[in-house]
C-alpha cells in the first residue's frame, strides 16, 4: 500500500516516525489505564474508584456503567481520549463497575441479576463511599438500559441524574438485524436458542465479530485508511485503541443472551417501556430523575431513532434531553470528537442538575454556598 503523493517533507517525517513506532515500539497509542483502586467486591461486581489528587471534591460522584460483554476500557480507551480521565479533570469523584469475565458456569444468570441485584448494590455502595451523596450515572449501550431499568425498579436509589449513551430502546429500528429477526421468526427462534444454549451464551470471539460486523465498511477499509493517514498520529492511535478494545471483549451468559435474543431482538419487548422479570414488573415511567440520551450519527447498533425512543417512555422524569453526536456505537462515547460533543453535553447536564440539587438542599432564605472550583 503506497502513501498518497505528493507528501511534504514534514508529513513524510511524521509518517516515518509513526511507522517506526508501530513496527518497533508496539504502537502509537498511550493505552496506560487511568489509575484506580478497588473499593468493593462481590460476585459479578467489582467497584473501582479512579484515583484523583483532589479527595475533598464537593462535586457529586459519577458512576460509569458498561454493558455486559464489553471491556470497561470503553470509558478509558486511551490517554487523551478517556471519559474517566476527563471526569477526574473536572473534579468529579469517578467510579466504575466491572462485571468480570463470564464463565460457562454463569450461564443461568439472567438480565434481572444485574438490574435487580448488581447495579442497585453498586449505586448504594458508591453513594456511601462518597459520603452519602447521590450518584450521577453514565451508562453506555446495554449499560444505559440496565441503569434505567434498575432505577425504575428502585426509584429510591440515590441517583441525581442519568446519561445513557448509545442505548437503544426500540429494537425494531435496528435495521441491520432485520434479516436475522426474519430468519429467527421462521423457526420461532429455535435455531438461535439451540446455538446459545449449546455454547452457554455468546462467547467472546463471537461478540467481537458481531461488533466488527456492525462497522463492516470501516473494518474492510481500515488498511487503506491507515495507509492514507500514516502522518496522523491521533488517527492511528484511535484505531489502535479500538483494536485493543475489541481484543478484550467478554462473553454473554446464556440466560441473559436468551433474554436479549427473544425479548429484545425478536419481539421488541422493551419498546413500550415495560419489562417483566418473574413476578416483578418494571416500568420506565417510574424513573423520577433527569435523563440525557445521546445517540451516534453513524451508529448501526443503536440508531438515533432507537436511542431517542426512550424520550417517549420516561413520562415520570422531570427532564429528558435528547442529543446526537458524531461517531458510531463506540465513537460517540470515546471517539476523537466526543470531548467536544457527548462529554460536553454530559458535563453541562450533570452540572445543571447538581446546581439545582444544591438549591433545593439549601431551602428558602438560606444564602448561596460558594461554588466548588473545577480543575481544567
Amino acid at each position: 500500500m503506497q502513501l498518497p503523493l505528493p507528501l511534504s517533507p514534514d508529513r513524510f517525517a511524521r509518517a516515518a516516525a509513526n511507522t517506526f513506532d508501530m513496527v518497533f515500539k508496539g504502537g502509537v497509542a498511550d493505552l496506560r489505564p487511568t489509575p484506580a483502586r478497588i473499593i468493593d467486591e462481590a460476585p459479578q461486581r467489582t467497584i473501582f474508584q479512579y484515583l484523583s489528587p483532589d479527595e475533598r471534591s464537593r462535586h457529586l460522584p459519577v458512576l460509569l456503567i458498561p454493558p455486559l460483554a464489553a471491556p470497561t476500557i470503553c470509558f478509558d480507551l486511551r490517554r487523551g481520549c478517556s471519559m474517566a480521565e476527563h471526569l477526574l479533570g473536572l473534579g468529579h469523584p469517578t467510579y466504575m463497575v466491572d462485571y468480570g469475565s463470564i464463565a460457562f458456569s454463569d450461564r443461568e444468570l439472567g438480565l434481572e441479576h444485574w438490574v435487580q441485584d448488581v447495579l442497585p448494590a453498586t449505586i448504594e455502595k458508591v453513594s456511601a463511599h462518597a459520603g452519602g451523596r447521590p450518584v450521577q450515572v453514565v451508562g453506555w449501550c446495554l449499560g444505559g438500559i440496565m441503569a434505567l431499568l434498575a432505577l425504575a425498579a428502585r426509584p429510591d436509589l440515590p441517583v441525581n441524574s442519568i446519561a445513557a449513551v448509545a442505548s437503544p430502546f426500540d429494537f425494531a429500528q435496528l435495521r441491520m438485524f432485520a434479516p436475522l429477526r426474519g430468519a429467527a421468526n421462521l423457526t420461532n427462534g429455535l435455531l438461535g436458542t439451540a446455538i446459545y444454549r449449546a455454547l452457554g451464551g455468546a462467547p467472546a470471539p463471537i461478540v467481537k465479530r458481531a461488533f466488527q460486523l456492525s462497522t463492516l465498511d470501516k473494518y474492510l477499509t481500515k488498511p487503506v485508511a491507515m495507509a492514507t493517514h500514516l502522518d496522523d498520529r491521533e488517527f492511528l492511535a484511535q484505531i489502535e485503541a479500538v483494536d485493543h478494545f475489541l481484543d478484550n471483549m467478554h462473553a454473554y451468559p446464556g440466560r441473559t443472551m436468551g433474554q436479549l435474543y427473544h425479548r429484545f431482538f425478536r419481539v421488541n419487548d422493551l419498546a413500550d417501556g415495560r419489562l417483566a422479570f418473574g413476578d416483578h414488573d418494571i416500568d420506565l415511567a417510574a424513573v423520577r430523575v433527569p435523563v440525557l440520551a445521546v445517540a451516534g450519527q453513524t451508529d448501526t447498533l443503536a440508531p438515533r431513532a432507537a436511542v431517542h425512543h426512550v424520550g417517549s417512555l420516561l413520562t415520570g422524569a422531570p427532564e429528558v434531553q435528547l442529543k446526537t453526536g458524531p461517531g458510531g456505537h463506540l465513537g460517540v462515547l470515546a471517539g476523537r470528537a466526543a470531548g467536544r460533543t457527548a462529554w460536553r453535553w454530559i458535563d453541562e447536564f450533570f452540572a445543571r442538575h447538581e446546581a439545582q440539587r444544591r438549591l433545593r438542599a439549601r431551602g428558602p432564605g438560606r444564602p448561596p454556598a460558594q461554588p466548588a472550583r473545577s480543575r481544567a
